[in-house]
This record gives C-alpha cells, sequence and structure tokens, in this order.
C-alpha cells in the first residue's frame, strides 16, 4: 500500500501543473472559472491522499522513537 501512497503522490504532483486549463473560459456551475475549480476538486484530492498517506505510510519509528523520548524524561508533553 505504500508504494499505492507514494504513487498518488507522484501523480498529484504531475497533475498540479494544469496548462490545459489556462486558455479556457469554461464556467463550472455558471460562474466558477474551470481553472479555479480544477485547482478545487485538486486540493480536495491532495487533502485525501495525504490522510492516504499518514495512514498507510507513517514511518513506525518515529512514533516509536516519540514514545521512548517521552518515557526517558518521565515527564508528559502535551
Amino acid at each position: 500500500m505504500k508504494r499505492v501512497a507514494w504513487g498518488l503522490v507522484i501523480a498529484l504532483a504531475l497533475l498540479h501543473y494544469d496548462f490545459w486549463y489556462w486558455d479556457d473560459p469554461t464556467l463550472v456551475f455558471g460562474f466558477l472559472p474551470i481553472g479555479l475549480a480544477y485547482h478545487t476538486f485538486f486540493s480536495l484530492a491532495a487533502g485525501g491522499v495525504w490522510a492516504v498517506m499518514v495512514f498507510y505510510a507513517w514511518p513506525e519509528r518515529v512514533e516509536a522513537w516519540a514514545d521512548e523520548v517521552g518515557q526517558d524524561d518521565g515527564q508528559s508533553r502535551s
């Protein structure tokens, strides 16, 4: 699943440069330029991919390190 998550990140990086909508006068919902609508949906997709990355590709060693640091000093971190 990590490879799929990283593949999604690479796909988003490539899709971010939407040169195909620069000169398109089309309006979405009758008022929103298509380039702006594209970036709105792109931002939502980026948030979804980030959630997938956190869930599936978050390095467990970071969590283990944070737990060790919190236990070593005897104080809770808030």
